[in-house]
């Protein structure tokens, strides 16, 4: 096979992986295209880094001091497990959205409103 024809390949097989449920993206992480810094990252699309899965939650073009694991205003962890464990969002564009879950303090919590960047306990949360 050609180069060219295998490059086609893979675009075609992560055209595929775009569209896994993050279960079954969580196990073929190698289909999702690696972060580099100087690419254009798109909302909504996973990227593989240092063999974790993210999502970028804004488009934007990634930097070298950007990376996935540092920022968590650009990319979330993908992620199964239903209790995540509570961070301090920074902004409204990784605030909590009503039903989202967390644990916090060893309590699991569901928040009740939109936007929500209060902790656990303090306002908008119900403890589950």
């Amino acid at each position: 096979m050609k180069r060219s024809e295998a490059i086609k390949y893979r675009r075609k097989i992560e055209m595929a992986a775009e569209m896994q449920e993050d279960e079954q993206a969580i196990e073929s992480i190698s289909l999702f295209p690696k972060w580099m810094p100087q690419i254009a990252i798109e909302s909504g699309k996973r990227y593989q880094y240092g063999g974790v899965l993210y999502k970028a939650i804004q488009s934007h073009t990634s930097q070298a001091d950007w990376t996935p694991d540092k920022v968590p205003a650009l990319f979330v962890v993908v992620s199964l497990e239903e209790w995540s464990e509570w961070k301090q969002p920074t902004g409204g564009h990784d605030a909590y959205n009503k039903g989202d879950k967390v644990s916090y303090n060893g309590k699991h919590w569901e928040s009740e409103i939109d936007a929500n960047v209060w902790a656990p306990g303090v306002y908008g949360w119900k403890e589950i």
